[in-house]
């Protein structure tokens, strides 16, 4: 999209297919916009995340975040959002890894960082990146420090830290390429609080500097076990659960502005299919098996559909007796049977569909296991029961279908270049689509850490954090890609060089590590 200049806008760029990213002047500007469009919602926007200096709309379709964009260039941004100016006290450890490299970026020394870190009253500018995580703005100039080369895959929860010109407190432990300078046990999210967020944006902030007696913080409560509901007896028993399995559904999108990520199933097409096969509404809740292993025991007579990666299905009678069932059909699993899923002979991730649908409470809208807030139900674990909604008697079971084709050697992902493209020079661009990359074992359902030839910025410094979408393909200095897939972080602060088209999302889903891609751009929502 082509750059304005009216209104506090500097320019409106795609992000993606169905996103666009709204540069705008001032941080003032950024709150404006994102009160306005959220105070009137405009047709087919999910989600409006403000960041330092833009501000990222998502939408559900590619005609309606043209139309946003259009809307936005009309509107008057000179006024100024109500902000809450709440004084937080936050008591600090600082013993962070980081603590010393800050001092020696800085040439303040250890103590000259802690001194610089709690004589300044901090203001939380916006939320993102994971629900309680706020951006702290308005510290000390001197304590301006860029993110690390290569971002830890998982900081503790907790963690005080440091990147660009602000400061936050990590709620939970996840990946994070911020500089760590000390640790809290000050619980950041917690959903149980009429405002689950101990900080919002406008609150103050004060740190203060206290000894190593704070004990390592749980931070938000972990993710709970799925409850079964007492007006239906357990359904299904987990016997075994496999490399990893969780409950989702199509996720929970309009959240992102509290930090909560859409999550969701990971190929939606697989799910949509199982759930269509059991005879249920596609975006009931089932079983995200990955890497198959999953062994289920029927409490009470069941009807399930196995869709995704391509796995063997035998069940057991009470007897001993085996009998195999096909993928792609629905099939009976009788009081005393269990099911076992095998090791995937293509694909990494099944979906198990169960006529009703799996019962676990909603969470901010979604039944979805979301790995990285901890929001939803647990992993799934040996011993534990699962409840099924009873269907209602005009459900159908589907037809049995035949599976996609086979995948290709290479897999090709179409993407939207942008909306970061300007921090690569033009030979770096122009040949991005015909580098090869290889998934690393580091992948999950956050994204596809990528190795190759490292790609080299053309720009020096840091950029601010802004939003970013499922499908980002997010370049840390480093120079190895991320791509980001279900439980993507709702902010991020490394350049994105394009975007890959939500059709081929559930095809990224499926690789597993040793796969090779490349990305082929097209064009997006200009």
């Amino acid at each position: 999209m082509a750059a304005v200049t009216d209104a506090g806008i500097l320019a409106i760029l795609p992000a993606g297919d169905r996103a666009i990213l709204v540069e705008l002047d001032s941080l003032a500007t950024v709150l404006t916009l994102q009160a306005a469009l959220q105070s009137r919602p405009q047709p087919g926007q999910i989600d409006v995340v403000a960041a330092a200096s833009t501000v990222l709309v998502t939408a559900k379709t590619a005609a309606e975040a043209r139309q946003i964009a259009a809307h936005v260039r009309t509107l008057d941004l000179s006024g100024e959002a109500a902000t809450d100016a709440t004084e937080v006290s936050i008591d600090v450890v600082y013993d962070g890894a980081d603590l010393a490299a800050v001092g020696e970026l800085t040439g303040l020394g250890a103590d000259g960082v802690i001194a610089a870190h709690t004589g300044t009253i901090w203001t939380a500018a916006f939320g993102g990146f994971a629900p309680g995580f706020a951006y702290l703005a308005g510290g000390d100039a001197r304590l301006e420090v860029p993110r690390r080369s290569t971002p830890r895959t998982a900081v503790p929860a907790g963690a005080v830290a440091l990147a660009g010109a602000y400061s936050a407190v990590y709620p939970r432990q996840t990946p994070g390429g911020w500089q760590l300078i000390g640790r809290t046990e000050a619980v950041m999210w917690d959903l149980d609080r009429s405002s689950p967020a101990l900080i919002r944006p406008g609150n103050k902030v004060r740190f203060n500097a206290v000894r190593a007696t704070v004990a390592a913080p749980s931070a938000a409560p972990a993710a709970a076990a799925p409850a079964v509901d007492k007006n239906h007896a357990a359904g299904l028993l987990v016997v075994r659960p496999g490399l990893q399995s969780t409950i989702q559904d199509l996720g929970r999108p309009g959240s992102a502005d509290l930090g909560v990520t859409t999550a969701g199933a990971m190929d939606r097409g697989a799910l949509r299919q199982a759930n269509r096969l059991a005879g249920n509404p596609v975006g009931h809740a089932g079983i995200e098996v990955l890497h198959g292993g999953l062994v289920l025991a029927a409490a009470a007579d069941q009807v399930l559909a196995v869709a995704g990666a391509a796995v063997g299905l035998t069940i057991t009678d009470p007897d001993g007796e085996v009998r195999d069932v096909p993928m792609l059909a629905p099939f009976a699993l009788l009081a005393g049977e269990v099911l076992e899923l095998g090791t995937p002979s293509a694909g990494l991730r099944s979906y198990v569909g169960v006529r009703g649908g799996i019962d676990v409470p909603l969470v901010l809208g979604s039944r979805s296991t979301d790995t990285m807030s901890g929001i939803g139900p647990a992993p799934l674990a040996a011993g534990m029961p699962l409840a099924v909604v009873p269907a209602p008697p005009s459900s159908v079971v589907g037809s049995p279908e035949l599976p996609g084709p086979a995948a290709d050697e290479v897999t090709v992902l179409h993407m939207v270049p942008g909306p970061r493209q300007d921090w690569f020079d033009d030979a770096v661009v122009a040949g991005f689509g015909e580098r090869e990359w290889t998934v690393t074992p580091q992948s999950n359902r956050i994204g596809l850490r990528l190795s190759g030839n490292a790609l080299e910025r053309s720009r020096e410094g840091e950029l601010a954090s802004e939003g970013t979408v499922r499908g980002a393909i997010q370049v840390p200095p480093s120079g190895q890609p991320v791509l980001f897939l279900s439980d993507h972080p709702v902010t991020g602060g490394y350049p994105v060089i394009g975007v890959v088209a939500t059709a081929d999302l559930d095809k990224a889903a499926q690789l597993p590590p040793g796969s090779r891609i490349r990305f082929v751009p097209v064009s997006g929502t200009a």
